[in-house]
């Protein structure tokens, strides 16, 4: 089992989703986080006042996968969160060594 984690552009959220389900993700765990990378933030205009934004908003996804699908889903993922702009985002992918699903008491890949 694998953990994908993507850090993505908030306003791509709901195109992800839907491509994720289409490829036969079940669950997905969402977050909004701020960071930046090498964007650095950026400078806004607001009310005739500059100021500096250091850490951009972004959605962070957690999606736990069997090892055999992980390549779809970063697939996925890249195509349908891809902008071509600088901010993309980043994929990271980490072993899951356990997931138990607490209702039923189901481990390893049946819990997922």
């Amino acid at each position: 089992m694998k953990l994908v984690i993507a850090i993505i552009k908030p306003f791509k959220l709901d195109d992800v989703r839907e491509a994720l389900g289409e490829v036969g993700v079940q669950g997905i765990t969402v977050t909004e986080v701020k960071g930046y990378g090498r964007q650095k933030g950026h400078t806004e205009l607001y009310r005739g006042a500059e100021y500096v934004i250091e850490f951009i908003p972004k959605v962070k996804l957690e999606i736990a996968t069997n090892a055999d699908q992980v390549d779809k889903v970063i697939e996925t993922i890249c195509h349908s969160a891809g902008t071509g702009q600088i901010g993309d985002g980043k994929i990271f992918v980490v072993d899951l060594e356990q997931a138990t699903r607490i209702r039923t008491g189901e481990t390893g890949s049946d819990a997922l």
